[in-house]
């Protein structure tokens, strides 16, 4: 989301190496189901709620167990319970800030 400082920070740390990235508003178009599903398959659902959101606060979701189909669901319907970026390189992934995996990403690449 533009509005997200964790989102605009990704953009501007892989335009500033040149790197083309495609973005997806998530306030204008939902995370497809099968996207999602990926990113769970690989960091698990709990990693993908943001636990430091208003949203997350205001739903009084720390108060709750939550099992995984849980988490998928609500991620589905509410966009911005999303742990911000999400980024995806081929067959890795990161949610939230991750500048070190990304660092290591690009030199895995030029190696």
């Amino acid at each position: 989301m533009p509005d997200s400082r964790p989102t605009q920070a990704a953009l501007r740390f892989f335009k500033d190496r040149r790197i083309n990235v495609t973005y997806v508003d998530l306030r204008r178009k939902a995370i497809a189901p099968g996207e999602l599903r990926r990113f769970v398959e690989k960091l698990g659902a709990a990693a993908l709620m943001d636990t430091e959101s208003r949203r997350y606060k205001d739903l009084g979701l720390a108060y709750m167990r939550l099992d995984p189909d849980e988490i998928v669901a609500r991620l589905l319907a509410d966009n911005s319970l999303l742990r911000l970026p999400l980024v995806r390189n081929g067959v890795a992934f990161t949610a939230g800030p991750s500048e070190p995996t990304w660092k290591a990403w690009l030199t895995a690449v030029k190696s």
